[in-house]
């Protein structure tokens, strides 16, 4: 029996990960914005045994009003996720909310209080996937004449996060004594006011609110360009990334944990976790059933955006669907990473234009595995014990249809192996998870004085 077990995180989309889930009967057609729905998936995954629960976000829409397919697409309306975050910690009691949130397009002391107000509503249940928005559509919704270059979103990214981090450290662990009969609420020397100032922020501080139950809640990051994994490597503690094949992925898991040397960080202080996106079926022939009906509900206009952060130069409409991509370009600025996933895995496998969206439309690049529950589990015990994962972002096809599928048939499997564990360990994510509760900067100051 393996000592070492899978990390889990149910990544949710709305009607699920395929793009033409919203047509497919088992998926929650108004699910964006449906409470019940988020409440049935979310005590689904806890059902599971999930460490967590991820929602992506963009504060905008990502296509413009004017694209042909833009009414075919299902999933422009959604909840704000540390909103309903908040909404499904009182109607759970072990899993953790990820929720997205923007360097570039939100300000650090709002998200600092937010986020630790979350990590007190869930008691030590949250964590804040750190982007720096890939979205150039965005911009004009904060007064902004560009989209900043990745550059300058990755410097300020950096700074960003240790702000945020510094808030969560204002108060001592114990600073509030709440002592009715001395009459003394908390102790003023054991609040600190940040005083940062930087290139990008000048912030006072204190948080006005106490330290999370976390200490800090759990740093995620997401994407796999060099500025992202150098983000990664200085500061999340895991890390959902996109790979379709066990060699890149071993390649990236080595470069990543590479990294944490130089910032006095060891390996086991970033959690791996590619996306897998598994249509389960009980035998071979039904999950390929299954997966070729999702399949046949996508319409081509919503299949061929599918390609445009990847060829963005390119008339799309004019190619030709049963024939290869006519030319493979340079991963376009600001999206290299899944650009490259995605050119490479066109050129290596030698897709028709039509064979590519297709594959894309399941989880935009992210490893797809059809099978039974037994072939599902072999892959990902492959990855797992090759050092490609320390575990996966699973990113069900439909909802809540595939993570039902998910928990009751590949669970079990994956719990039989010793892979995964039978009961969860903690009550915080950070202790499921068996990562450790950072002390705060100024409980370190004074140790080192």
């Amino acid at each position: 029996m393996s000592q070492r077990k899978l990390r889990l995180g149910a990544f949710v989309m709305a009607t699920g990960h395929h793009i033409a889930a919203w047509r497919h009967p088992g998926s929650q057609i108004d699910s964006g914005t449906n409470l019940d729905h988020y409440i049935q998936v979310a005590q689904t995954a806890e059902r599971g045994l999930f460490d967590q629960i991820f929602l992506a976000d963009s504060p905008g829409i990502h296509q413009r009003l004017d694209d042909e397919s833009i009414s075919r697409q299902g999933r422009l309306s959604h909840f704000e996720p540390v909103t309903l975050w908040a909404a499904l910690a009182a109607v759970t009691r072990h899993i953790g909310f990820v929720a997205t949130a923007s360097t570039t397009y939100e300000d650090p002391y709002l998200l600092a209080r937010k986020f630790a107000s979350l990590d007190h509503i869930s008691k030590g249940r949250s964590a804040w996937n750190v982007v720096t928005t890939s979205a150039a559509t965005v911009h004009g919704n904060f007064g902004l004449a560009a989209h900043p270059d990745p550059a300058v979103r990755y410097e300020r990214a950096h700074e960003f996060v240790d702000v945020v981090k510094g808030l969560w450290d204002s108060w001592d662990d114990d600073a509030l004594t709440r002592d009715r009969d001395s009459g003394v609420y908390f102790d003023p020397a054991r609040v600190h006011a940040l005083n940062h100032v930087g290139r990008h922020f000048t912030v006072k501080g204190p948080l006005n609110i106490e330290r999370p139950p976390q200490g800090h809640p759990v740093i995620v990051q997401a994407g796999s360009s060099e500025d992202g994994k150098e983000l990664a490597a200085a500061s999340a503690e895991a890390i959902f990334t996109a790979w379709t094949s066990l060699e890149e992925a071993q390649a990236f898991y080595r470069d990543v944990k590479g990294r944490l040397a130089k910032y006095g960080r060891r390996p086991e202080q970033l959690l791996v976790l590619p996306g897998i996106s598994p249509v389960v079926g009980r035998t071979p022939e039904e999950a390929q059933a299954k997966w070729a009906e999702l399949q046949g509900l996508i319409h081509p206009s919503v299949g061929l955006d599918t390609l445009r952060p990847f060829w963005p130069e390119a008339d799309l409409r004019s190619w030709k669907l049963d024939e290869p991509p006519p030319y493979f370009p340079l991963p376009p600025k600001g999206v290299s990473s899944r650009a490259h996933v995605v050119i490479e895995l066109a050129r290596r496998e030698r897709f028709t234009v039509r064979q590519l969206y297709e594959y894309l439309a399941g989880a935009r690049g992210h490893w797809v595995v059809v099978g039974t529950p037994e072939q599902i589990a072999d892959q990902m015990q492959l990855w797992f014990e090759n050092e490609a994962a320390d575990g996966f972002n699973v990113m069900p096809p439909v909802l809540p249809e595939s993570l039902d599928d998910f928990v009751d048939l590949v669970i079990p499997e994956l719990q039989r192996r010793g892979l995964f564990r039978t009961a969860y360990e903690g009550r915080t994510l950070r202790e499921n998870l068996g990562l450790e509760r950072p002390a705060s900067r100024y409980a370190r100051a004074e140790e080192a004085a």
